[in-house]
Formats: structure tokens, C-alpha cells, sequence
């Protein structure tokens, strides 16, 4: 059966709902990104004990849950292509898995930016920084696969593996303040969070900032898939073509 072409897909009333979803959230991520530019900037207050370096608080966790939530995505549409056999969920684990790597990497370079003037040094093996540093390797891990490893449904067997460890080392990272002695704070956000860790306007801050960079990653996510969807479908079209001539 012969597939749409991308510019069909684009021009088709799916494509166009699609794009204005995008639009929206285009708009909407632009807006809270200024309201949370604002609150961190000029509203909430100066932590007194760390300073002014607090305020990337408010940058570093939003990142980190992005960090997990990307890999978490990678696994779940990695899990759906090997059942359902539908392109479209590797190009979704792809996609996903470019900005967890960008993501993880940003937690990493935020974190020692902020533990030099709090703590003296850039890194330490802390249980938590190390095991942020496993997820970068193992994005950095599905990314070379998906790049050099063998083609078809082995090479989605194989990233499907590194997936579930990337996820399974998220929990482990979210959980690793609770497990180990940490140089990290008690856990902010989730279900293990203390309701009182946080000053009323720091948390308010911290949950807008979260909001905004949750927005921004479906905004970016949605575009990107959908570039992807095309590679994809053009780079079919040029198969087909191949065998033809």
C-alpha cells in the first residue's frame, strides 16, 4: 500500500490539528518560560543558607525530571515497536532519546555549576550524581546502537535492553537520597517528597518552573517526532525507489 507523502500528511485535517496543538503549546511554553523567568529571578526569595547559586534549583530539577521522564518514554515506545511492529514507536523512542541525552548532560553541567560555590568542587561521586552520570552513558549507549548496530527488529531488541536500564536507573536516581547518605537535599517532588521541604513561594516557583519545562519538552518532542515521521517515510520512499531501478 502506498503511504502518504509528507506534505500530504502535513495538509491532511490530522496534520492540521496536529499543528495547531503544536502552535499552542508553542505559545504556551514561551509564556510560562517568561512567568518563570520573572518568579526566579524577582519574586522568590534568596535562599539564606546557599545564596543567590540557589536559584538554579529552579532549572536543575525541571531538567532532571525531564532526564527521567525521556528515558521512561524511550522504553515505553521501544516495548510498543516490538509489539506492535509500527515504525512510528521507534521514531518515537528515537526522538525521545536525542533530548534525553541533551537533557542528562544539562543536569550534569547545572548540578556542577551549582556545587562549586556550595560545596567547593565540581564533582563528587555522590550516589545520585553517579548514577545520572550511568543515564548519560546510557543514553550516550542507545544512541551509538541506534547509529552503528544492526539494522532492523535486533537493533530494536537490543535498544529496547538499554531502554529498561535507563529506566530502571531513573528510579534508582530518584529514589537515591532516601537510600544512601547524599550530599543532595531530600526529594522535592514525587511521592517521597516532605511537604514542608520547601518555602510556600520556593515551591510554588519550583512547581511552575517543572510545569513550563514539561510543556516546552511536548512542544519540542512533537516537533522533532514529526521531522522524524518524515525522515522516516522518505527514507522508505527512497528504498522502494532502489529496488525499483
Amino acid at each position: 500500500m502506498a503511504q502518504a507523502s509528507p506534505a500530504t500528511r502535513r495538509s491532511s485535517p490530522k496534520g492540521r490539528r496536529s499543528r495547531a496543538v503544536m502552535d499552542v503549546l508553542l505559545v504556551a511554553s514561551a509564556a510560562l518560560m517568561a512567568v518563570t523567568l520573572y518568579l526566579v529571578f524577582f519574586w522568590v526569595p534568596t535562599e539564606a543558607t546557599l545564596g543567590v547559586s540557589q536559584r538554579i534549583l529552579y532549572f536543575h530539577v525541571p531538567l532532571g525530571l525531564l532526564g527521567m521522564i525521556s528515558i521512561v518514554v524511550v522504553t515505553f515506545a521501544s516495548v510498543m515497536y516490538l509489539w506492535k511492529k509500527d515504525k512510528k514507536w521507534d521514531d518515537l523512542a528515537h526522538t525521545s532519546a536525542e533530548f534525553g541525552v541533551i537533557f542528562a548532560t544539562l543536569i550534569i553541567v547545572t548540578g556542577a555549576v551549582w556545587s562549586k560555590p556550595t560545596f567547593g568542587v565540581w564533582w563528587t561521586w555522590d550516589p545520585k550524581l553517579t548514577t545520572t552520570l550511568i543515564l548519560w552513558f546510557i543514553y550516550v549507549a542507545y544512541l551509538m546502537l541506534r547509529a552503528y548496530g544492526p539494522q532492523g527488529i535486533q537493533q530494536a531488541r537490543y535498544a529496547a535492553v538499554i531502554a529498561l536500564m535507563g529506566a530502571v536507573d531513573a528510579f534508582i536516581i530518584y529514589i537515591s537520597t532516601w537510600l544512601w547518605r547524599t550530599a543532595h537535599p531530600e526529594i522535592l517532588i514525587g511521592p517521597l517528597a516532605e511537604s514542608d521541604s520547601l518555602e510556600s513561594r520556593m515551591a510554588t516557583t519550583l512547581l511552575i518552573a517543572m510545569v513550563t519545562f514539561v510543556v516546552l519538552f511536548i512542544y519540542i518532542l512533537m516537533e522533532r517526532y514529526s521531522l522524524k515521521r518524515s525522515e522516516s517515510q522518505l527514507d522508505e520512499l527512497h528504498q522502494i525507489a532502489s529496488v525499483r531501478l
